[in-house]
């Protein structure tokens, strides 16, 4: 199979291209393909910009995973524009492509986030949750709205990705300092949800929605699972066999990140209950077995 990724050079797209290359044909998107060469390897064909291509008659299959990381920086309204136009702008253009194509590719996996739910306090919610409007949700709705354009052209999956679990990367990499010297805990009250799923589980999940023609629609990527941050810190913390009792206060968070801080405030308890339907199997179902695979092997 033929496949154009986006955001490959990312945390979870430098995993999947991995998991890909053996079997497909990949065609990278990356702003720097000489440093994605070097990143990713020297087989696969390299775009600077999807503005060189006028159709995807000879893809098969697109996966989008481009967009500036939601955490990089404080959210002025700069960032806030960068957050939303590096994932509006190149899933419109490949929506576009797609509708120019005489013979438009079979599927397009777009990724999108539980932000869309924005905060949801202890409610449990799947696919069908009414979401609560603040920025979250809105750059993910137009997002998701401009991958569904061409749900007539091709078949659409939207997979709506939770905090991924890799010791190598993503969040996870960026709490396990404090955690390691024991100085890990809870944010704010703890319990605030937090939606997961171990980077294995995500990775098989895409594959599973590429090769699997009767998926279509939104999947919630999270593991069937949602915890609490209180239980997420402890997880954690048992895993390292550290202790994890130290709070960070809401003030404390508000003040250095902003509203950024409402990403780790507040939290959704989400449920992937169209990928259960569909009949994708989770390997890691539990907080613990996850945590136990990623740090004690």
């Amino acid at each position: 199979m033929k496949i154009l990724l986006t955001g490959a050079t990312g945390f979870v797209g430098s995993a999947l291209v991995t998991l890909l290359a053996p079997q497909h044909e990949l065609m990278i998107v990356s702003r720097d393909p000489s440093k994605a060469r070097q990143k990713l390897g020297h087989e696969h064909q390299y775009l600077a910009s999807l503005d060189q291509l006028h159709h995807l008659n000879e893809i098969d299959a697109v996966i989008n995973l481009a967009g500036e990381p939601i955490v990089a920086k404080r959210w002025s309204e700069n960032q806030k524009q960068k957050i939303c136009y590096s994932r509006w702008d190149i899933t419109e253009k490949l929506s576009e492509l797609i509708a120019a194509s005489t013979t438009p590719p079979h599927t397009f996996l777009s990724a999108s986030a539980v932000g869309y739910y924005g905060r949801q306090s202890q409610l449990a919610i799947d696919e069908q949750g009414i979401p609560h409007p603040e920025f979250s949700h809105e750059v993910c709705r137009v997002w998701e709205e401009k991958a569904l354009a061409v749900a007539d052209k091709t078949r659409v999956c939207i997979f709506r990705i939770g905090i991924v679990l890799a010791a190598h990367g993503g969040a996870l990499a960026k709490m396990l300092p404090a955690f390691k010297f024991g100085l890990g805990g809870p944010i704010s009250d703890g319990q605030q949800g937090m939606s997961w799923i171990h980077l294995q589980d995500l990775l098989r999940l895409l594959q599973f929605l590429l090769s699997h023609d009767e998926c279509r629609g939104i999947y919630n990527a999270t593991a069937p699972h949602p915890v609490s941050n209180a239980e997420f810190s402890k997880a954690l913390g048992k895993a390292l066999h550290r202790p994890s009792c130290l709070p960070a206060p809401a003030f404390a968070l508000k003040v250095a990140l902003g509203e950024m801080a409402e990403l780790l405030t507040e939290g959704q308890y989400v449920l992937p209950k169209h990928a259960l339907a569909d009949g994708f199997e989770f390997r890691f179902n539990q907080i613990d077995e996850a945590m136990t695979d990623l740090f004690q092997r």
